[in-house]
C-alpha cells in the first residue's frame, strides 16, 4: 500500500524545486548575457593595455615609481623609508591582483552559469515533451546548448586573458620591487630583497 503522505510531500518538494528553477531561468540567462558583455569589455581593456605595453608604457610600474618618489619626502612621525617603499610595493601588488580577480571571476562563474543555463531549459524541455509540445521542447533544447557554449567560451577566453595578465603582473611587480631596492641602496639603506608574488 503506497504511503500517501510521503508521496504528497515528495510531489510538493518537486513542485517547489521546479518552481525555483523556473524563477532562476531568466536571471541565469541575463547573467550569461552580462558575462558576455563583461568579457567584451575585458578584451577591450586588454587590447588597450597590450598596445600601451608595446609602446613601453606600464601604468602599474609608472604609478608605483611616482609613489616611491613621493615616499622620499618623509613627514614628521611617518615610518622609515624602507617601510614606506614596502607599502608602495604592497599597494601595487594589491592593485594588480584586484584587476586580475575580475578576469578570474569569469573563469569560475562562466561554466557554472552555462551549466545552470543548460539544465533549467532541459527541465522545461522534458516537461514540454511530457505534454506533447515538441516545438517548446526544441526551443528549450536550443537555449540549453547555446547557454553551455557561451558560458564555456567566456570561461576559456577569461582563462587565456588571466594567464597573460598574470605574466604581466609578475613582470611589473619584479620591476617595482627592484626599483624599491635600488632606491633603498641609493639612500644608504640595506636592501631587503622584497619578494612579490602574483
Amino acid at each position: 500500500m503506497p504511503n500517501l503522505p510521503a508521496d504528497a510531500a515528495i510531489r510538493s518538494i518537486e513542485t517547489l524545486l521546479y518552481s525555483i528553477s523556473n524563477v532562476l531561468y531568466l536571471p541565469v540567462l541575463l547573467g550569461i548575457a552580462a558575462l558576455t558583455l563583461y568579457m567584451l569589455v575585458c578584451f577591450g581593456t586588454f587590447g588597450a593595455e597590450w598596445i600601451e605595453r608595446r609602446r613601453g608604457v606600464r601604468m602599474l610600474v609608472a604609478i608605483a615609481r611616482h609613489d616611491m618618489a613621493a615616499a622620499l619626502t618623509a613627514q614628521e612621525g611617518e615610518p622609515g623609508l624602507d617601510a614606506r617603499l614596502e607599502r608602495v610595493v604592497q599597494r601595487a601588488d594589491a592593485a594588480g591582483v584586484r584587476r586580475l580577480d575580475g578576469v578570474r571571476f569569469v573563469v569560475r562563474v562562466g561554466p557554472a552559469l552555462g551549466l545552470m543555463g543548460t539544465l533549467i531549459p532541459m527541465g522545461i524541455s522534458l516537461a514540454g515533451l511530457a505534454q506533447g509540445n515538441l516545438p517548446k521542447m526544441a526551443e528549450s533544447m536550443t537555449t540549453a546548448f547555446t547557454a553551455t557554449v557561451v558560458g564555456l567560451a567566456c570561461s576559456v577566453c577569461a582563462y587565456v586573458l588571466s594567464l597573460v595578465r598574470e605574466h604581466w603582473l609578475r613582470s611589473d611587480l619584479t620591476d617595482i620591487a627592484y626599483a624599491a631596492e635600488t632606491m633603498l641602496a641609493t639612500h644608504g639603506h640595506k636592501p631587503h630583497l622584497m619578494r612579490v608574488e602574483a
